[in-house]
């Protein structure tokens, strides 16, 4: 998997940050949550996954320049494409 860059609320490199991936799905980069009861609110979490805490202003920020940039995206989507489900 081929990952790019595609922006950060943060200084000098350090997460929050998004990447978008050659398999049209979105990486994200973040501090890992490690509090007891944000966590007891999380459904169905699968050995080898986690929770990160990404800045809602990152999220629509991106979303934003994405969507109104389609040639923004440096890898072509295709069907067959990975989903959250699988």
């Amino acid at each position: 998997m081929r990952m790019r860059f595609l922006g950060s609320t943060s200084e000098a490199g350090a997460c929050p940050t998004l990447y978008e991936t050659d398999r049209g799905t979105i990486v994200v980069q973040g501090l890992q949550v490690t509090d007891a009861e944000a966590l007891a609110d999380l459904r169905d979490v699968l050995d080898g996954e986690t929770a990160v805490e990404v800045p809602r202003e990152l999220l629509t920020e991106i979303a934003r320049r994405v969507l109104s940039d389609h040639s923004a995206t440096a890898f072509p989507t295709s069907e067959g494409t990975p989903t959250a489900t699988g």
